[in-house]
């Protein structure tokens, strides 16, 4: 059986909305939230890859096991990373690393049990999951990211060829096309331990740096990305699966009780 850990990267950064984590949402931080949201469902031990001493200080007394890292880290990624270093210094406590946003509120931590089961029977290097766009004017629109991968009729889950912010596949030909469907990126991720490492060892890739999606960079260097097709995250349907923004928070606290 695999050793799972699931990270959840935060920090109170945030030009739009300041002190995020700590929102209160109708009694309890938004962190805490989100933590015991991921506890009644993922396997394995938990973790908080803090940026700020503050939500270090608010993990603690619910409970939930957090380490401080380098406010100046570059990424959610690179945060998991530093802490996976230093409680996995030999790399042989942890087989698969989840990666859960700190600030994925309404997102059903449950997505994540397919990702993993996908990385224990394929041997990918990391798992991700998409959603079919129901919008043309979504596909042109370069904030949501495209995961291009040829999935078959009848089938959910398929080999990422690449990731990008145009509208892709073109399809040359409609009319002889089986499927038509453009494939909305959602960014939870489930690694294998070696290759989360990896992944942050590498410098910034040519792709990465060109369309700002750093999942390109494992596929430059050749590693394995596979995507399950998902037909919903939220656990409840009419909120926002995150808050960026005031308006989001407000709209949370009516429904997440």
């Amino acid at each position: 059986m695999s050793k799972i850990i699931t990270m959840i990267p935060v920090r109170m950064a945030s030009t739009r909305l300041p002190n995020k984590p700590l929102l209160d949402i109708n009694g309890k931080p938004m962190i805490q939230r989100v933590y015991e949201n991921v506890k009644k469902v993922i396997p394995g031990d938990i973790v908080v890859a803090a940026g700020d001493q503050a939500i270090v200080d608010a993990c603690s007394k619910f409970g939930a096991k957090a380490f401080l890292t380098d406010p100046n880290l570059p990424s959610g990624t690179d945060r998991i990373a530093a802490v996976l270093k230093e409680i996995d210094p030999t790399s042989d406590k942890y087989d698969i690393v989840v990666n859960f946003q700190g600030d994925n509120i309404n997102v059903d931590p449950s997505v994540c049990l397919p990702l993993v089961k996908m990385v224990e029977d394929t041997g990918c290097d990391i798992a991700t999951c998409g959603m079919v766009f129901k919008s043309e004017k979504d596909v042109n629109d370069p904030s949501m990211v495209k995961i291009v991968m040829g999935i078959k009729d009848g089938d959910d889950e398929g080999r990422c060829i690449y990731f990008t912010r145009a509208a892709a596949p073109y399809i040359r030909n409609p009319e002889k096309s089986q499927t038509h469907n453009f494939y909305h990126h959602i960014g939870i991720y489930v690694y294998k331990a070696s290759a989360l490492r990896r992944m942050v060892s590498l410098p910034v890739g040519v792709l990465e740096d060109r369309e700002k999606l750093e999942q390109l960079r494992a596929i430059e260097d050749g590693m394995t990305i596979r995507a399950k097709v998902v037909s919903g995250i939220k656990l409840v349907e009419q909120a926002p699966a995150d808050i960026n923004t005031p308006e989001e928070y407000e709209e949370v606290k009516k429904w997440i009780k």
